[in-house]
């Protein structure tokens, strides 16, 4: 899980932090909200964050999403979480979706899109799972809007879909001219699908616009494994 704390400074002179979290729950549907235990384990990590991108939502009617956002507002008098979510994505017959689950009483979105990637001319499709971008706003905020852009790289397409960001930065400055953009997710950069030799060749990762904020060396995973950035 991948997560980042944005300090935003507030007009009275205080410091408010929006927490923002990423987490790929593996296959998230019906069977994982269906265990009691996996299920208190997730509300209990969602509950730390005011923004969080779920990847891996295997759920076609939205029921589990549902079941869980119930699970999660059941505490309050009244609901304090909101989701938005992309269609869903993919090639061939495995789909996923993208989920944010948000706490509206700290911040709400402005407006949200899928990048189109499908190049009508040459065929090409460059991502796997196309981001999904998310405008949020946290009222009363020096920085106002920032945006949110979710990718779950395909493991064998990592380097092209990483670079490929880049573009999806020049887009989102160009339609609605903000640079306050974060990247999250799953993006499969860790170990043996993007090498050392490789990152030359990203262009998020060459351009000094950008600052990364996990390192290459940091394990963001729970599981055997020690990849950064999966």
């Amino acid at each position: 899980m991948l997560r980042w704390v944005i300090a935003l400074m507030l007009a009275a002179c205080t410091v408010s932090a929006v927490n923002i979290g990423a987490f790929n729950i593996q296959s998230f549907g019906d069977s994982k909200m269906n265990n009691p235990e996996v299920c208190a384990i997730i509300l209990k990590i969602l509950q730390r964050y005011d923004i969080v991108l779920i990847q891996e939502v295997r759920d076609a009617d939205l029921s589990a999403v549902e079941a869980m956002m119930t699970e999660l507002n059941s505490q309050w008098k009244k609901p304090k979480y909101s989701y938005v979510v992309s269609d869903t994505l993919g090639r061939g017959s495995y789909r996923e979706r993208y989920l944010f689950v948000y706490r509206h009483d700290n911040v709400n979105v402005h407006d949200s899109y899928h990048y189109h990637d499908h190049n009508m001319y040459t065929g090409e499709d460059t991502f796997s799972r196309e981001p999904f971008v998310v405008v949020f706003n946290a009222p009363g905020t020096v920085i106002q809007d920032f945006v949110l852009v979710p990718l779950h790289a395909a493991p064998n397409d990592a380097v092209r879909e990483i670079d490929a960001l880049y573009d999806v930065y020049m887009d989102i400055c160009k339609k609605y001219q903000s640079d306050n953009i974060i990247f999250l997710g799953d993006f499969n950069a860790g170990c043996n699908y993007v090498t050392s030799s490789h990152w030359d060749s990203i262009r998020l990762h060459t351009s000094e616009d950008f600052t990364w904020l996990i390192s290459h060396d940091v394990d963001t995973t729970v599981g055997s494994t020690h990849c950064a950035y999966d």
